[in-house]
């Protein structure tokens, strides 16, 4: 590890510190430090504690002259003065001596040209085993002379005094972009870590280096092409990317540069709740020694993960080197992509299975980062309710998302990329009345575009979104690809089409003021009943 002021002073101040461990050398101490017990699938499990989940009410960005006129500010980015930082700071500092220290050099971004220098200081074994799992690993040798950029300070005995240091509650996420910092106090979960360097990736590389950053998955065909698959919670992102005839290069956050996409990470961190080797084979089989699972239960007496007990959270999670996925792409960079797919689980029954996307249009669904909850998902959902969240990852976007949004138009017009809006949701009626779309169609579909067959096909427009449906698509029943014709009621399809469009523009108003008029002009039109 090279040397560098801030390391020097936590080493002479903490009772021990272990450096760049192996894996092995962590699960050890883990296990031998009560943090955790080997599962049966050879995993280690460790619980987070009083958090198993993000907190974002409690992430806060330092507001100076650097970040002033850049950060979109408000409830994503709430600001506070350097000054609790710095306090902040002292404190954890502070809270180190006499400590044991876990000290971890990583970097971020694939891409060598963009590569970020993080050093990671943790108080637990097992959180220092998740950053080596999800960041990139230096090589043998590297990280004695890595120059770290950025530092993650993680404390979750720490706890802010609210009343002294600016913060809601005890615990809090803070990111200084002038001191290239993350300070995470009184919350052992992982997950802060991973998106504390997302949210900074997502400042430095389009407002520094004129790279989209992206909350998205992305793989490469036999012919070295690239596509991009968007989508929120229960859209089928992870179902979708994990193709047997395409390499994957990444499941979350990437950059695309100007010809490059690239991971941004060394690893996954996947959603464990009800996972079966049948539904998630991939994610199954990547649960074995060096893995981490975080906040399971397992069968009474036994060390074997009952993946379906949420007795803890929902939110079950296991962090793996991506290397304990089958046919991953080495290293994690493809050309500029080829395709980009938003996906959406339409409950309502109104999208098109597939159709594509002007670069306004791309921006408008871009920004709008659209699905929808079905009843019985939460309590008190009975009808299907909009769920939006911009660029697909609104909680970490520290710049306005018709940043990113006209970014990736200007990227559309000058590779000729085909963007794709597909519906992976219902058909013939809303969650209830119609049927989910077949996934051996949406397979089909998916295939028909990334091999080019949809490139000259004839296309329709929808009369409301203004979407380019094709009108045939080899192993697609025509009959679905316009959605108005799988209903029983046209009448019916075209007012819960108006619905859904109405909360799109009423979701797109608090973006407009920052969106070209390509965008603004791109949204669906409400249609009267006596147009």
């Amino acid at each position: 590890m090279k040397n560098h002021p801030l390391s020097d002073r936590i080493i002479a101040g903490a009772a021990e510190t272990y450096i760049n461990l192996s894996t092995d050398e962590l699960i050890d101490r883990a296990v031998q430090d009560g943090e955790g017990i080997i599962t049966d699938m050879g995993a280690l499990a460790a619980d987070t504690g009083e958090f198993t989940g993000r907190s974002p009410k409690d992430k806060f960005v330092v507001r100076d002259a650097n970040t002033e006129n850049a950060v979109w500010w408000g409830s994503i980015n709430q600001p506070i003065e350097g000054k609790y930082f710095d306090g902040l700071y002292e404190k954890i500092m502070k809270h180190y001596e006499g400590k044991k220290l876990y000290i971890r050099d990583a970097f971020a971004c694939a891409d060598p040209k963009y590569r970020l220098n993080i050093r990671v200081v943790t108080e637990s074994a097992y959180q220092n085993l998740f950053a080596k799992n999800l960041f990139l690993r230096p090589t043998a040798g590297e990280s004695d002379t890595q120059d770290p950029e950025w530092f993650i300070l993680a404390a979750p005995s720490f706890h802010a005094d609210p009343a002294v240091d600016g913060t809601r509650q005890h615990n809090f996420t803070m990111v200084d972009f002038t001191k290239k910092m993350i300070l995470i106090g009184g919350s052992g979960y992982t997950g802060e870590i991973k998106k504390g360097i997302f949210t900074v990736l997502n400042y430095i590389l389009p407002h520094e280096r004129n790279v989209l950053s992206m909350h998205c998955s992305a793989n490469i065909g036999q012919n070295g092409d690239t596509a991009i698959f968007f989508g929120l919670s229960g859209t089928g992102k992870t179902t979708l990317s994990a193709d047997p005839n395409r390499r994957l290069i990444g499941d979350d956050e990437h950059g695309w540069a100007e010809n490059s996409v690239f991971n941004f990470e060394g690893g996954c961190y996947a959603k464990c709740i009800d996972l079966t080797e049948e539904k998630e084979p991939q994610i199954w089989h990547a649960i074995k020694r060096g893995a981490l699972v975080e906040n399971v239960r397992f069968f009474e007496g036994t060390n074997k993960v009952n993946f379906e007990d949420t007795s803890v959270t929902e939110n079950t999670r296991v962090a793996y080197p991506i290397d304990h996925i089958d046919n991953i792409a080495v290293p994690s960079i493809g050309d500029a992509p080829k395709n980009i797919f938003f996906l959406t689980a339409d409950a309502f029954g109104v999208l098109p299975p597939i159709s594509r996307l002007t670069p306004g249009q791309a921006g408008y669904h871009f920004i709008s980062g659209y699905t929808a909850k079905v009843a019985g998902t939460e309590a008190g959902i009975t009808d299907p309710v909009a769920a939006f969240s911009a660029c697909f990852g609104e909680a970490f976007l520290p710049l306005h998302p018709a940043r990113y949004a006209e970014m990736l138009g200007e990227k559309m017009r000058s590779t000729n990329v085909n963007v794709w809006l597909v519906n992976t949701g219902w058909s013939g009626g809303p969650f209830g009345i119609g049927k989910r779309i077949s996934l051996k169609y949406t397979r089909a579909m998916i295939t028909a575009a990334l091999e080019g067959k949809l490139d000259n096909a004839e296309y329709r427009t929808h009369p409301i979104f203004g979407l380019n449906m094709p009108v045939a698509c080899e192993g697609v029943p025509a009959e679905i690809l316009d959605p108005r014709n799988t209903w029983s009621d046209p009448n019916a399809y075209d007012a819960k089409a108006n619905h859904l469009a109405s909360l799109f523009n009423k979701n797109f108003e608090k973006f407009a003021s920052g969106a070209n008029d390509e965008i603004k002009n791109a949204g669906p039109k409400v249609v009267s009943a006596n147009s």
